[in-house]
């Protein structure tokens, strides 16, 4: 008898494998297999087989399964055996992968000690082809994680081992290729970069050394706030040392291999993005219900059928890749999709275009093409494909336009009904080059629109998700409790064209079915009273967020930034999506965007609270100026601009910058001049004295010089995601508005302080000067234009026209001109803000949590929801992770509302 558990659980007898179709019998033996030859304690047992709360009778159970395994496994089953408070499976080095793998390792070890590395080197390869996947893969428990993240990090250890072997024998070619993957799978380990790192130096590949650096330490820094070890940083400090200038730029052709990166790092990006969300949904569970579709005839074609594991091989297999994915809501469509995307990404050879999963639902094809649509969405996801310097100029577009992405574009159905007739006739338009690509929408729509349409997408295969069939249902229910769903599983067998049949053809509804009912306490007989399909479709979809927010404990020692909180109850959750979804729903979107939530607030609404919080500020200057006159004036003047600026102008889009340094020097000065050079003009304007002047001018060059640090990202292998975005884009807001702030009511303050009183063209009995009205309205109109553009520049530079004519006295008391100047430049500030994207969502966000509709920590939610598996992350936003989730969200929420 043979056990495998380095990878997925695996027993052998005389070359033929046994199966185990319980996963409480597989999670029995993967706990005696993780300690070989001892005692494994029934309550260790009891933790392994249920993950949430056991039941009363689970020492019988345990028994009970602990006998159906020594049945199931013949003649090998007397291994296990009862031994005081637990059961002990006793089992030879060699029937066991795991320690035969411990053996290789010491062997090589000790082989090293002996100076004998091409032995230990060979030995080390021997315990890393026993591998085949993460230990224990798709079993883990809370219980059996941890031991099997051991293995796991034996192995690792054991990968580094070898590579830093092969280093000494001069093999740094193998070690290169060995280690790219290896630290493409663990990118936070930082002994296998540094083993990259040095067997890249070695070759004199500088650039790509330090480039992996920098890759390292940034996500060290967004993960973990911490830097590289010093280790690394030494090395690091090395190789520019050794490096001649030209040596750390990339290699000639410049072009060539700036793109050749692009298309590598956007390959890794994709593939760390979609396998988490892969693992965070539990795609690769065991025995996950099976997806099977079956090829549209075609004359000419022959008839095809597979399941989700095929999939992929079915699509590179095609004379023309082109796939069109159609099935009924809930049959798993995304769900292929994704995992298509994963197999295409494993099994890519070098060069090969990347598939990049996308949701089609924000485009627009009658103002759009697909392309540019494309090359944006790659762009907004990895913005550091827009850095010239690194991937040369617009590589988004040559990645799109050169055939080195394949669209994975997902529902087709999700885009506004009146928009999917000219998105197909613009696919078919693209695509009929022989472009690659694949497709999916649900089966009605898509007939409807080519009814439409006509013909389309004549070379793609086009391909049915079919319903889930019946003992396929049942097996995947009652893998967890047979006896509980005996019940359901009599009745299906009876009478599957019954309600509770029809609606259990979806692997959707079957998985609602499973969560909802396979908990302790839960009875699925409850399903057999339902007559109506439509009806049990709802209680199944409403079932879902309080099910995925039931309080559950947590293991001790679980990491907050993967493990959902308790923060939030069902009912606050439902409530707080509900909002979300009826917002979306309005929207005609899937993409839940931060920066987009001000559209949330109706636009009058919105408008009126930006002005009036900016008037706020600049009555109170006013009124410390010259009292309730000029504070109206200043409060109308500003306080309109900002409401108008916000009622009529463009919304702000995330710049997503991130501060970067090195190479800014140069920008540094010449920013400064010209802050410099403003200063000096504003100083002599307003008749300041020599040394304020100069004083204005060092203050001025330092605000608008500190702007260059903040610039596109470096690194195309980090995906954007909402967080990111956000901290990325609050940085560059609150930046801007403070330098702002600090400059203008610095000089406001100064000026109302200090002025000398001189008069250009003074009208209305001199209270209104014509020359500082000018000066006024061209420095609020550049304000604006530098804030927002035209609809901004004319309304601040009117504003500046009104308010920048007036004329009042100077300060008598020394503490007023420090109160004009915090307030002139708060009101300057807030205006800035609120023409960024943070500051936009920061004041709207504000205004919708005061008022209840959403949470005050909203981003902190939206992250535990995607912890959940509520909300899935695409690039930078969130989306329902089920499409008609968020319909029966929103519709309940829109039937509240109307209530109320």
């Amino acid at each position: 008898m043979r056990f495998r558990i380095l990878g997925t659980l695996e027993v052998r007898a005389y070359g033929d494998r046994i199966t185990l179709a319980s996963p409480r019998r597989q999670r029995a033996l993967a706990v005696l297999l993780l300690n070989p030859n001892s005692v494994v304690p029934v309550e260790r047992m009891i933790d392994a087989l249920w993950e949430d709360e056991p039941p009363a009778t689970a020492v019988k159970q345990v028994r009970n399964c602990v006998s159906a395994l020594r049945g199931r496994l013949g003649e090998a089953g007397g291994a296990i055996v009862t031994d005081g408070p637990g059961y002990r499976l006793q089992t030879d080095v060699d029937d066991l992968d795991s320690l035969r793998f411990r053996r290789h390792v010491a062997a090589a070890r000790g082989l090293a000690g002996q100076a004998k590395l091409l032995d230990a080197v060979e030995e080390i390869r021997a315990a890393l082809a026993l591998w085949r996947g993460p230990a224990l893969d798709g079993l883990r428990t809370t219980t059996l994680a941890g031991r099997a993240a051991v293995l796991d990090e034996q192995r690792a250890d054991a990968v580094e081992l070898g590579a830093e072997w092969r280093l000494r024998l001069g093999e740094t070619d193998e070690v290169v290729r060995e280690l790219t993957e290896f630290c493409g799978e663990h990118p936070m380990r930082e002994q296998s970069h540094l083993l990259l790192m040095r067997a890249l130096a070695k070759e004199g590949r500088y650039a790509e050394a330090s480039t992996l650096f920098h890759g390292l330490r940034r996500r060290l820094a967004d993960e973990l706030g911490v830097d590289p070890n010093p280790d690394l940083r030494r090395l690091h400090e090395q190789i520019l040392a050794e490096a001649t200038p030209s040596e750390l730029e990339p290699e000639a052709p410049p072009e060539h291999h700036h793109f050749d990166r692009a298309v590598t790092e956007l390959a890794e990006a994709v593939t760390w993005q979609w396998r988490a969300e892969a693992e965070l949904r539990s795609l690769h569970r065991p025995q996950p219900i099976v997806l099977r579709w079956s090829a549209l005839a075609r004359p000419g074609r022959p008839a095809r059928r597979g399941d989700l594991d095929d999939i992929a091989e079915t699509f590179t297999a095609l004379p023309e890749r082109q796939l069109v994915v159609l099935g009924d809501p809930g049959s798993g469509k995304s769900v292929l999709a994704l995992m298509l995307t994963l197999e295409l990404l494993r099994t890519r050879a070098p060069g090969a275009p990347v598939p990049v999963l996308l949701s089609l639902a924000s485009w627009d094809p009658r103002r759009e093409h697909l392309d540019r649509w494309l090359a944006g969405r790659l762009a907004d996801n990895h913005p550091a494909l827009l850095t010239a310097r690194q991937y040369g100029p617009g590589a988004p577009t040559r990645l799109v336009l050169g055939g080195h992405v394949v669209p994975v574009l997902d529902g087709l159905d999700e885009m506004p009904a009146d928009l999917r007739v000219a998105a197909l006739d613009a696919l078919d338009q693209t695509m009929a080059v022989g472009r690659s690509l694949v497709l999916t929408c649900r089966s009605a729509e898509y007939e409807e629109v080519t009814r439409e349409s006509g013909p389309v997408l004549g070379a793609a295969t086009v391909v049915r998700l079919e319903p889930v069939a019946r003992q396929e249902a049942i097996t995947y229910l009652s893998a967890r409790g047979n006896d509980r769903w005996l019940p359901v599983a009599e009745r299906l067998r009876r009478d599957p064209d019954a309600a509770l049949g029809r609606v259990l053809r979806t692997p959707l509804m079957v998985d609602l079915a499973r969560i909802g009912y396979g908990r302790p306490g839960a009875d699925p007989a409850e399903l057999l009273g339902a007559e109506d399909a439509a009806a049990l479709e709802g209680q199944l979809l409403d079932s879902f967020v309080p099910n995925a927010y039931a309080q559950v404990p947590q293991p001790p020692g679980r990491n907050p930034k993967t493990s959902p909180s308790g923060r939030y109850t069902a009912a606050q959750a439902t409530r707080w999506l509900g909002f979300l979804a009826r917002h979306l729903d309005r929207a005609r979107s899937r993409d839940l965007a931060w920066w987009q939530l001000y559209r949330v607030v109706p636009a009058g609404t919105r408008s009126a609270l930006i002005g009036a919080l900016i008037a706020l500020f600049f009555v109170v200057t006013g009124w410390v100026d010259d009292g309730p006159a000029l504070a109206a004036i200043y409060g109308l003047s500003f306080g309109g601009a900002g409401y108008l600026t916000h009622r009529f102008g463009r919304p702000p889009e995330p710049l997503r910058t991130e501060l970067r340094f090195a190479g800014a020097t140069g920008k540094f000065a010449g920013r400064f001049a010209i802050g410099a050079v403003v200063g000096v003009l504003l100083g002599l304007g307003w008749s300041l004295a020599a040394g304020l002047v100069v004083f204005l001018a060092l203050v001025f060059g330092c605000v608008f010089a500190v702007h260059v640090w903040l610039a596109k990202p470096v690194d195309a292998s980090r995906v954007s995601s909402p967080r990111t975005i956000l901290r990325n884009e609050r940085t560059g807001a609150i930046a801007l508005a403070v330098s702002f702030l600090v400059s203008l009511g610095l000089f406001d303050g100064m000026a109302f302080a200090f002025t000398a009183q001189t008069r250009f063209l003074p009208v209305l009995g001199g209270r209104y000067d014509l020359a500082l009205a000018v000066a006024g309205g061209l420095a609020g109109a550049a304000f604006g234009w530098f804030m927002a553009r035209g609809v901004a520049a004319g309304c601040y530079g009117l504003a500046g026209v009104i308010a920048g004519g007036q004329v009042f006295p100077a300060a008598t008391n020394p503490v007023l001109p420090i109160v004009v100047g915090v307030f002139f430049g708060g009101g300057i500030g807030l205006a800035v803000l609120v023409t960024r994207a943070w500051g936009n969502y920061f004041v709207h966000h504000v205004w919708l949590a005061a008022t209840g509709r959403l949470p005050w920590r909203l981003m902190h939610f939206l992250d535990d929801a995607h912890r959940r598996g509520v909300l899935r992350q695409a690039g930078g936003v969130y989306q329902f992770r089920h499409a008609r989730v968020q319909e029966r969200l929103a519709a309940i929420s829109h039937d509240e509302q109307e209530v109320r």
